[in-house]
């Protein structure tokens, strides 16, 4: 047996825990606890003042918002809303922290013991993966390490409100913790609270893995993985660090507690410290903060404003509309694609599940190509819902070819509409059977040669008999009835 196969059969008798840790940055107007800027600025230290300079005698204020936005994500997750909840001190050091200790919640947080649904298979199987906690906390500053000058701090995000999203120990692969992180991501943006961007570190995961044996009860010592910064580097690192904790396993050795990060060059997890835990933090309560009051006519008040989520906007499109669960799946990527979706769809005339199906096919393939090539986003898209409607109800009743609808759809994205784009160029495909079946004859009568091979088998000529006829009626004809009438002829 080669060493991978021995390998792989030795990562077959574990089990992989894994939790992640997803801080999500809030889009609000101003920082957590002061009134300074939330948005991006070139300039270091322009939003800043001495509440999040961490000035001797400045004093934090909550912003009201950040507890909408975490009730929002706590309603979104099915989690129960702790009635009074309070902030803490977290108490560590870092370049860009300036207090010394970061604003956070330790033992009562606003929102806890929720789940949410992640995807399983390719036909909707769904897993529940537990919630442990939802809680508020404000962010760092950021250091800017320059070899010339050394280290620099800004303090514009100091201060800036996040929430972190603890789950449970409950997945068991990198497949499903990939799955998890993107239904969160989702979630967020679908709620209006972060815009879910990993790359530029508004959403970041931290994730926390153990392995043990199959059929044992008992966890296995928890490593914590930092600096993952896309979807790609959350499923590699988690792998990776599975293989890594069940080799060393195997070799008699034992697994440390402690934290590590993701090298994406070397494709591997480094050790950055030994794990922390809770008491070197030495939490204890904000006193320049009073408690957290979350009444039940807010509750209803934020709820009121609650979307459909991502998940069950998929079901129902998979449902109402018809669709195939991929195509459900590709349209709820983004809130607004399926809006737009919906859109063309109430603009449709002809309301069926078969032209449901044919806007799907359209969105995913010319409009999203447009938008890629582009660079834009459906938000940014130019055509209006009823201009896509108009084109695919034109070629669904064959009043033109697919062909001419793809090749005017530049022209639409300027700004014309289909219907008058069509009459305006006179392209109004020929469904005259009786036209089209006397062009049919004048073709093959003069291509008698042709009939004679494509009858002894050279097949391949069908092709060349339906480009014949459509160059003579100057591309416009129905396809459909050229080749039923090519068909009866030739065979």
């Amino acid at each position: 047996m080669c060493k991978e196969s021995i390998f792989s059969f030795m990562v077959e008798k574990y089990e992989a825990i894994i939790g992640l840790e997803v801080h999500a940055q809030l889009l609000t107007n101003t920082k957590a606890f002061c009134r300074c800027s939330t948005s991006y600025s070139l300039s270091p230290n322009a939003h800043t003042c001495p509440v999040c300079l961490g000035l001797p005698g400045a004093l934090p204020v909550l912003n009201n918002r950040v507890v909408e936005f975490a009730v929002k994500m706590g309603i979104a997750t099915n989690c129960l809303i702790r009635e009074f909840s309070t902030f803490s001190r977290k108490n560590y050091f870092y370049a860009d922290l300036p207090k010394g200790y970061q604003i956070s919640q330790y033992e009562d947080p606003i929102c806890y013991d929720g789940h949410i649904d992640i995807e399983t298979g390719d036909a909707g199987e769904t897993k529940s993966i537990g919630i442990t906690r939802i809680h508020m906390e404000e962010d760092s500053g950021k250091s800017i390490h320059d070899v010339d000058i050394d280290t620099l701090v800004d303090l514009n995000r100091s201060g800036v409100p996040l929430i972190e999203i603890v789950s449970g120990p409950d997945m068991r692969s990198a497949r499903e913790a990939y799955q998890y992180l993107s239904q969160i991501r989702q979630i967020v943006m679908y709620l209006g609270i972060c815009d879910g961007n990993l790359e530029e570190g508004s959403l970041r995961c931290d994730a926390n893995i153990s392995v043990r044996k199959k059929g044992t009860e008992k966890f296995g010592t928890k490593v914590e993985i930092k600096n993952l910064n896309s979807f790609r580097n959350v499923e590699k690192a988690i792998d990776y660090e599975i293989k890594r904790q069940v080799e060393t396993l195997e070799n008699g050795n034992e697994i440390f507690q402690e934290t590590r990060m993701w090298d994406a060059g070397a494709q591997q997890t480094k050790v950055m410290r030994s794990k922390e835990f809770a008491h070197d933090y030495r939490y204890f309560p904000e006193p320049d903060l009073g408690g957290v009051t979350v009444s039940e006519s807010m509750l209803e008040s934020v709820r009121s404003t609650m979307p459909e989520l991502p998940l069950d906007r998929k079901r129902r499109f998979a449902n109402e509309y018809g669709l195939p669960w991929y195509d459900a799946g590709i349209l709820t990527e983004t809130q607004k694609l399926s809006e737009y979706f919906e859109e063309c769809c109430s603009a449709l005339i002809t309301k069926s599940k078969e032209r449901y199906k044919l806007i799907s096919n359209w969105i995913m393939t010319e409009v999203l190509r447009y938008l890629s090539e582009k660079g834009i986003t459906i938000s940014e898209f130019p055509v209006p819902a009823n201009h896509i409607a108009e084109l695919v109800e034109m070629f669904a009743s064959e009043a033109i070819s697919s062909k001419i609808a793809k090749d005017i759809f530049p022209e639409v994205v300027n700004g014309e509409s289909p219907k008058e784009l069509v009459e305006r160029k006179g392209l109004l495909q020929i469904s005259d059977e009786e036209v089209i079946h006397s062009v049919v004859e004048k073709i093959l009568a003069e291509q008698t040669e042709n009939v004679l091979k494509y009858r002894e088998g050279k097949k391949n000529l069908f092709g060349h008999f339906v480009s014949s006829v459509l160059k003579e009626l100057g591309g416009k004809a129905n396809p459909r009835i050229v080749t039923k009438f090519l068909q009866e002829k030739l065979n």
